[in-house]
């Protein structure tokens, strides 16, 4: 005759009481103290200015004069405290474009260079960054400014079909709309054009 092994049925009742913490119990609680971590920045921030009223005029200062860089912000924070959105794609169900930028002939153009290129060829963003600017340029057509993680800012002139909106962020090699046999490129940082072969070779 068998015997009952009661151990048997207490590890089963016990196992039901270690299951994990779902995913999205997880995400919560991490989102809870990256506001918590925010919040406390931004308080003593406050704090110290208040107390301090050069530092504060010092701060307004410095907000004022100088751009501030979103795409920089955006980085560090997604280095110290990870992303915003808990879930990630499937990497067998994502659109994958990732192309670089390739062209036949460049010329100097205004304050770029003009690009030719095939028709409705598919235009790649050369960097990560952030959209900046989406409109029309003079002598640019419709433009796509892309701010990368250096503050460099990055004109994709003659763009149409974008399915973009302003302050997306996009990675290298992301498809940012489509270019007919001409596309304009600016580079420039700080109100200051930037020379072009640094960045085309």
């Amino acid at each position: 005759m068998n015997e009952i092994n009661p151990q048997k049925y207490i590890d089963k009742i016990t196992k039901k009481e270690r299951i994990d913490i779902s995913p999205t119990k997880k995400y919560f609680k991490n989102l809870i103290i990256r506001v918590l971590i925010v919040t406390v920045i931004f308080l003593s921030l406050a704090i110290v200015c208040k107390s301090d009223s050069s530092l504060k005029t010092k701060i307004y200062d410095y907000i004022n004069s100088e751009n501030i860089s979103f795409t920089k912000i955006k980085s560090l924070y997604d280095k110290y405290l990870g992303g915003v959105l808990p879930l990630k794609k499937d990497g067998d169900t994502e659109e994958v474009f990732n192309e670089t930028l390739k062209y036949d002939s460049i010329s100097i153009y205004h304050d770029g260079v003009k690009l030719s290129v095939g028709d409705n060829y598919l235009v790649p963003s050369m960097k990560e960054g952030m959209v900046v600017f989406i409109g029309d340029k003079d002598n640019y057509g419709n433009t796509i400014i892309i701010e990368d993680l250096s503050g460099v800012d990055i004109w994709y002139g003659n763009v149409s079909n974008t399915s973009l909106k302003l302050y997306d962020y996009v990675e290298e090699g992301t498809l940012l709309g489509e270019a007919n046999k001409e596309l304009f490129m600016v580079f420039s940082k700080d109100d200051k054009y930037l020379d072009y072969e640094e960045y085309l070779k």
